[in-house]
């Protein structure tokens, strides 16, 4: 039985990053709603409780039953979590005088409670939160204190319990890794065996189960997710498995072909359709991103169910769905961020059921299956690409000239990320046409009136934070000088230094 931490989210940024620091233990997670705890299932052998952006006074927080795991298993309250446990169990919370936010130091630890095991005294935490606890329940006690926050961290007497304000999943807290490592390994006992081969292995052996001699249909997008999960599942089923790559007219430059070729050396089954007329008409004179997103996805899955009705004994649809596409679209707090192509379940009239092999998985652990699978390390290392192409990297309405600039403009941006030896050091990176900009140049010896390109490039690990890439002077120079002599349309290069958050990757 493969062992699991549950993470119940209360709705905090930070959530998903809890999930990767135990994901990176070689311990599988998953990250549920806080109110939807798995009763009587064996396989779960700790509980760790996220941040929150309420305050526990607040009538609007998120509230959870304790009684469910506290006493059966060994629990890790985080922030908002570690405050909830403390009001709950008859501690006190109130509004701290000042907001705790950025670095502190554990001034007092207590070494010998087997959370801190390893950690150094003075050791640097992140804080971030505007109430605090100013008194902790009968039965516990505090483990560490910083200058200002008295039980930055406490612990039951009685029951596996710990509890911390700090946040151990950010790179800030120094020791977080080794924190969570103790809990999840010593505390709550890992045998460590979650891993890209033993995915493989299960998941062929489930998929075979789930899906037995059905045919399935995939639809391609030429990325590295629906790649893999292609690869993944013509393993479990070979023959039985029909990929269906649609070009909507938005790929990168010459995209469609390169794929297609990249397809046919992994041996699978894939027909290629040409849909780019009807989807250029029907974003005629549309600028509104979620529109854009919507349109291109209702296209997608007309021009995708006409295909696969002709394969009439079909009887699943599978996808390359990941655990961020699922957590982006929806969070805790029931607000969407944007809606992924990929994510909102199929109309009825395709009468399919739903193939998501990958759907627990975050990028990197994407690409190490692929590699685990041994796929073409180009195929695995190809930075993310939206699902709807460069449709939502240009701002406005989309027609196919300015397609093609946005395309061209790329092309000499990847082209140069790899010849610098750059490429592989970024997690994403891409050109944004800004068509709803005009900005005055100078070409020769006449005045212009041209859209300027920026340029966007990224480093991540998990897609769910990203910092933008610190790109040579030199190489930006060159750039910006090629794709201005060379793209007809473009008088003006900017690069995007915004993080994430709070900014997201895509500009819609």
């Amino acid at each position: 039985m493969q062992q699991k931490i549950i993470i119940l989210d209360f709705g905090s940024q930070t959530t998903q990053l809890i999930g990767r620091r135990v994901r990176e233990l070689d311990t599988f997670c998953e990250i549920l709603p806080y109110n939807k705890f798995p009763k009587d299932d064996p396989s779960v052998i700790g509980v760790i409780l996220s941040g929150s952006p309420y305050s526990v006074h607040d009538p609007e927080a998120f509230k959870v039953d304790l009684s469910q795991f506290v006493g059966r298993l060994p629990v890790l309250g985080i922030c908002y979590g570690a405050q909830f446990i403390s009001h709950t169990l008859g501690g006190k919370v109130e509004k701290a005088d000042s907001r705790e936010y950025g670095r502190a130091h554990l001034e007092t630890i207590n070494l010998d409670t087997p959370l801190f095991k390893g950690f150094e005294k003075g050791s640097q935490v992140w804080m971030s939160h505007g109430d605090t606890i100013t008194a902790i329940p009968d039965g516990f006690e505090c483990i560490a204190s910083t200058a200002d926050v008295k039980f930055a961290a406490y612990a039951s007497t009685q029951q596996p319990v710990w509890a911390v304000q700090f946040h151990p999943e950010v790179f800030h807290t120094v020791q977080g890794t080794q924190l969570l490592r103790n809990f999840v390994v010593d505390i709550c006992g890992s045998r460590q065996d979650w891993s890209a081969a033993s995915f493989v292995d299960t998941t062929v052996k489930e998929l075979k189960e789930q899906i037995g001699d059905d045919r399935v249909i995939l639809g391609l997008s030429g990325g590295v997710d629906s790649s893999v999960a292609a690869v993944l599942l013509n393993r479990a089923i070979g023959k039985n498995l029909t990929c269906i790559f649609v070009d909507h007219g938005m790929l990168r430059k010459n995209e469609f072909t390169q794929v297609m070729d990249d397809y046919k050396v992994l041996g699978l089954n894939v027909i290629g359709v040409d849909a780019s007329q009807k989807f250029f008409g029907d974003l005629a004179g549309v600028t509104d991103p979620e529109q854009k997103r919507k349109i291109i996805g209702r296209d997608f899955v007309e021009v995708f169910n006409a295909e696969a009705k002709k394969i009439t004994d079909a009887k699943w649809l599978a996808q390359g769905t990941i655990y961020p596409d699922r957590i982006e679209s929806l969070n805790i707090t029931g607000k969407v961020i944007k809606s992924h192509h990929n994510v909102g379940g199929l109309p009825k009239e395709m009468n399919l059921q739903l193939c998501e092999p990958l759907k627990w998985l975050f990028k990197d652990e994407v690409r190490r299956v692929g590699r685990q699978l041994g796929m073409p390390e180009h195929l695995i290392t190809r930075h993310p690409f939206p699902g709807p192409g460069l449709a939502v990297r240009i701002l406005g309405d989309i027609t196919p000239e300015k397609v093609r600039v946005l395309q061209d403009a790329d092309d000499i941006y990847i082209r140069a990320l790899r010849e610098w030896g750059l490429y592989d050091q970024i997690w994403q990176a891409g050109a944004i046409l800004l068509s709803t900009v005009r900005s005055v140049g100078v070409m020769g010896d006449e005045r212009t009136y041209e859209h300027p390109v920026a340029l966007r490039a990224v480093t991540s690990t998990d897609a769910m934070t990203a910092d933008w890439a610190h790109l040579p002077y030199d190489f930006m120079a060159k750039v910006s000088n090629e794709i201005i002599n060379k793209v007809r349309g473009v008088n003006r290069v900017c690069y995007d230094i915004s993080s994430k958050p709070p900014a997201t990757i895509e500009w819609e």
